[in-house]
This record gives C-alpha cells, structure tokens and sequence, in this order.
C-alpha cells in the first residue's frame, strides 16, 4: 500500500505591517480637517472681534485662553475613552466600546457643572487677581460668562469625539464639527455686529455664538452615536454607572488631563504675563496664537490618528507596527509644518491682517512670526510624541515631564527675559520656544525607548 504523502501543516499568515505614511495620511486627513475646524471658531470670534478694537481682542484671546486652560483637565481626561476603544477594537472587542463612553460621561460631566457654578460665582475676583487692564477685565468677564454653558457642552462632544476616533471613524466628527462651525459663523456675525436681525452685543456676542454651536456640536454627535448600525456593533446603548470602570478610565485618562491642565496652566501664567504688558501685546499675541493654532491643530489631528494607530495595533500585539506609525506620523507632521513655517516668514503683515489692521499690533507681531516658524515645527513634535504614548496607555511620564518644564522653565525664563531683561513680548515668546524644544525632545525620546511596551491599561 503507498503510504500518503504527508501534508505539510498551513504556513502562518504574513504579518500585517502597517504604520505606513500612505495609511496615517488617510486617518489623519479628516481629523486634522476636525481640529482646523474646531480652532477656527476662536480664530472666526477673534477677527470678527479684532474689527471692533484691540482691547476686545485682546479680552478674547485671554478669556478663551483661561476657559480652554480650567477645562482642560476634563477634556484631555475625555481623551483617554480613545485609548479603551482604540485597543478593544484592535482586540477585536468592539462590543465593549460603547459602554466606555458612558463611565466618561458619568465620571466628567458632574465635574463639569460643578466648574462651571464656581467659575460664574468666582470670575470677576479672578480677573481682578489676574490683573489686566480694566477695560479688559470687563470684556473678558463679558466674553467668558457668555461661553461658560457651552463648555458643559463640549465636554460631551470630547467625549463621544474620543469614541469614534477610537474605532478610525474620523469623518463622522468631521461633518458634524463643520456644522457646528457654520452655526458658530453666522451667530458670530448676527451678534457681534446686529446682522441678520440679531442684537448687536459685541464680545458677549462671540461667546454667545460659541455656546450655541458647542451645544448644536454635542447634541448631533449624541444622536449619532445611537445609529442602529453604531448601537449593533459596539453596545452604545446607555448602561449603568460601573465604579470599576470608572476608576479604570481616571487612572489612565486623569493623567493625560492633569498634563493638559498644568501645561495649558503655566501657558496661561505665561499669558497673563502678557496681558499686564498692555492692551496692545496681548492683542498681538492673541493673533499670533490663532494663526499658530493652523498649525497646532494640524498636529494635533496627525496626533489623535497616531494615538488611534499606536493603540489598536498594541491590542493586536503588532508594536512594530506601532514604531512604523510614530515615524510616519512626525515626517507628516513636520513636513505639514514646514509649509505653515514659510507662510510665517514670507508673508507675516497679510496674515496679522487677518484680525487687526493696528499698527501697533501689527508691528508687535511681525517678529512673533519669524519666532513661530521655528516654535511650530518644535511643537508638531512634541504633540504628535505626546499622542503616540497616548495611544500606547504611558501617560504618566508626559505628565510629569510637562509639569516640570512648564513650571521650572516656561514660566520663570519668560519673567527673566521678557520682564527683567526688557525684551518685552518678543523676548517672553523667545522663552517660550526654547521651552517646546526641549519639551518635544524629551518626548520624542521617551516614545524611542520603547519603554511604552512594559505599559499595560
């Protein structure tokens, strides 16, 4: 009898390589059109406002800056949903990410109210503390009591944001946060100026604009993150409060928060210090902050799709994977970054045009520009550092790191140079960006120890 011939045993699939350029372009694409989208609200209230005067500008810029930097902390906690949903979906548990979504909302939005209610009850002392012009002071409070309920709202849009950019649904915040510009252009017009059969309230009229369109923002995503399709295949239907969860979700969200809050905090102590320079400076820097924030928010949304890779491939054991994203994601972010930092040094009246026609302002931000060609590039790498060991759950170490240079560099070499020194407010952003270069080094450093992969959630 001849014997059978034996069968060799199936060879293993290839692995999967992934980390690509090509596939962090498609993700990043229309989250960096997400961020754009966001930031350009404070950029439309800012030259809607800059047309009134230089004064509200400046109330603006130091009003949305403060409110973005008290809240932090619950938004960049929101941000950790992202890391749950991005390494079960990788696992292949999709049907445990929806329920993830409401321990963030249980766990953030009592927090939220209760910010809320003392920031109403403590916001004039606190401006009076703060100490900027008085003019000032009474646009900001106008300016900030406006947006105060819009950011409850907000914080439900992070939320849901964080879920969905989990899965590498990055369109559906996209369309949705288009709306909610569109809703905040029109407001913004119809109540800064009495267009459109609308009252003419000026500054609070920004921020009244910016409230609504919060809020039109976070009932939609709400809406559709109860799609039957959604609902099906990742159990979106509302479960009740787990304090194991929930201590789960704080453990690794709470850090990324508190990094957004002290280094958003020494940010605004570095504002502040601005703001007592004049009415004029701040309103320079408030200009130079938005046109930055093109290419801030441009980073942030490679940052967010580099999280989103980093996370789903370690849930399906892949961390090379993970290290091909992280170089591909900071060429991208640099190379994007590197155009914006042209922009910056060939063309720099036409884009502080953008929000004042002052001369006083204009000739304030002018050298702010050449400093930001160079301040943008450093921080593309930092953010895109900080969401590749986002994604990989070490948020702790970011954390530390960012306190510490916030407060033991940013702060006090801003006070040495801008204020001791006399170089004004050239010389405080001087400080600045020595301070985001060695942030983004340090950073980048620790994503290329790899001591992300001992890291488990």
């Amino acid at each position: 009898m001849t014997p059978l011939p034996e069968i060799a045993p199936p060879s293993p699939p290839a692995p999967i390589r992934g980390g690509g350029l090509r596939e962090v372009i498609l993700l990043a694409f229309p989250v960096v059109l997400t961020q754009l989208s966001t930031s350009l609200m404070g950029v439309v209230d800012s030259a809607m406002v800059g047309r009134i005067g230089a004064t509200e500008l400046a109330a603006v810029g130091f009003g949305g800056i403060w409110l973005w930097t008290l809240f932090s902390i619950l938004f960049g906690t929101a941000s950790g949903i992202q890391t749950f949903v991005s390494q079960a979906d990788g696992a292949g548990d999709s049907g445990s990410c929806g329920p993830w979504v409401w321990q963030g909302l249980y766990a953030l939005i009592p927090a939220a109210v209760v910010l809320i209610a003392i920031l109403a009850w403590l916001l004039e002392p606190a401006l009076a503390l703060l100490g900027p012009s008085l003019e000032m002071r009474s646009l900001t409070a106008d300016y900030v009591q406006a947006r105060l309920i819009g950011e409850l709202g907000f914080a439900v849009v992070m939320v849901v944001n964080s879920f969905y950019r989990g899965l590498g649904d990055t369109r559906t915040p996209l369309y949705i946060t288009l709306v909610a510009n569109a809703v905040n252009v029109v407001l913004d017009y119809g109540l800064i100026f009495g267009e459109l059969g609308l009252p003419k309230w000026g500054v609070t009229g920004a921020g009244v604009a910016t409230a609504i369109a919060q809020w039109s923002n976070a009932i939609v995503l709400l809406v559709m993150f109860q799609r039957r399709s959604i609902a099906k295949r990742c159990n979106t239907h509302p479960v009740a409060l787990n304090p194991k969860q929930i201590r789960r979700f704080l453990w690794t969200g709470a850090p990324i928060g508190g990094q957004w809050f002290i280094g958003m905090m020494s940010f605004s102590a570095f504002t502040t210090l601005v703001a007592r320079m004049g009415d004029t400076s701040m309103a320079a820097s408030q200009a130079f902050v938005m046109l930055l924030s093109l290419s801030f928010m441009q980073a942030v949304g490679i940052s967010i799709a580099t999280a989103i890779l980093v996370g789903r491939y370690i849930g399906a054991e892949n961390p090379s994977a993970s290290i091909r994203t992280f170089r591909s994601s900071i060429l991208l972010g640099v190379s994007l970054s590197g155009c914006i930092a042209i922009a910056f040094v060939t063309i720099p009246i036409p884009l502080l045009r953008i929000f004042t026609d002052d001369p006083e302002v204009l000739a304030l931000g002018r050298p702010l520009l050449l400093l930001g060609a160079l301040f943008q590039l450093a921080d593309a790498v930092a953010i895109i550092s900080e969401g590749a060991l986002r994604g990989a759950g070490d948020t702790r170490w970011p954390f530390a790191v960012e306190t510490a240079l916030g407060w033991g560099l940013l702060v006090p070499l801003a006070y040495f140079v801008g204020v001791v020194l006399d170089y004004g407010l050239t010389g405080a952003w001087l400080a600045s960006l020595l301070h985001i270069m060695v942030l983004a080094t340090m950073l980048f450093l620790r994503f290329r120890s790899n001591a992300w992969q001992l890291i488990r959630i």
